[in-house]
């Protein structure tokens, strides 16, 4: 992928992983587009990166994604770079979640994850086919491949995510669109709550590491512990996640 002189889409990127993957667009020559449901948030972005360029867009909602890709599309038309990198994650026990009455917040994870990037890479596919040089930058998850027994919907919607990308990249592969995986380890953002991945690595030198990588030409990008989990066989996926759900299951006693 080169990383200048593109016009970038980025979903979530009003924080996080996010918005540090926009600082860097930004400081690498391109013009940066980002969304999120939260003005304020996304006003505070731009108050720190002014020249952002920054959008309202509750992707949980079909017509608020075309409405997105249309005005991008009309107002940006050299937008050639799409990032799918919106996602939330929530920890909950099977046996007392309250999924009778409050289902929507359970089917929230599956909106977002994994309804919304595949709608919008469906939406942007074959107006990037139409560029010279095109890329779809899909964020998964170390979970993906390793699931977290604690985030069971968010760790099954990596999952699909990754499968999608997989096809994804098969069907464009005679296009000039590169479909890239990135699947982060734990960072220390907001992920699932304000603290919760505080132990993760840090954001920075996280962010600086995937962008290094994304001129390599790799299709699947892992950092940190998610290297070894991209590669792990069936058998040490097993012990893996025993391993990581007797370290948390207290958390959602």
């Amino acid at each position: 992928m080169k990383l200048s002189g593109n016009t970038v889409l980025i979903t979530g990127g009003n924080a996080g992983i996010g918005l540090a993957f926009a600082e860097r667009f930004m400081k690498a020559g391109n013009q940066v587009i980002v969304c999120g449901r939260r003005e304020n948030a996304l006003q505070a972005a731009k108050e720190q990166f002014p020249g952002l360029i920054t959008r309202v867009t509750d992707l949980d909602l079909a017509s608020e994604r075309v409405a997105l890709f249309d005005w991008v599309t009309a107002n940006y038309p050299d937008v050639n770079v799409l990032v799918n990198n919106a996602g939330i994650q929530q920890l909950y026990n099977v046996l007392t979640a309250d999924v009778r009455d409050n289902w929507n917040y359970f089917s929230k994870e599956i909106t977002t994850n994994m309804e919304a990037p595949f709608h919008l890479s469906m939406l942007f596919a074959p107006y990037l086919a139409s560029k010279e040089t095109a890329t779809i930058i899909n964020v998964t998850s170390g979970l993906a491949f390793t699931p977290f027994p604690i985030a069971p919907i968010y760790s099954a919607t990596k999952a699909a995510f990754h499968s999608f990308t997989i096809s994804l990249r098969h069907q464009l592969s005679d296009t000039s669109v590169e479909v890239i995986e990135v699947a982060p380890p734990a960072v220390n953002t907001d992920l699932g709550g304000a603290g919760m991945h505080k132990q993760g690595e840090p954001l920075d030198a996280f962010a600086d590491g995937i962008f290094n990588e994304l001129a390599t030409g790799k299709n699947e990008i892992g950092y940190g512990d998610s290297v070894d989990r991209i590669r792990m066989s069936r058998d040490e996926v097993n012990v893996c996640v025993e391993k990581m759900y007797q370290a948390t299951k207290s958390l959602i006693k």
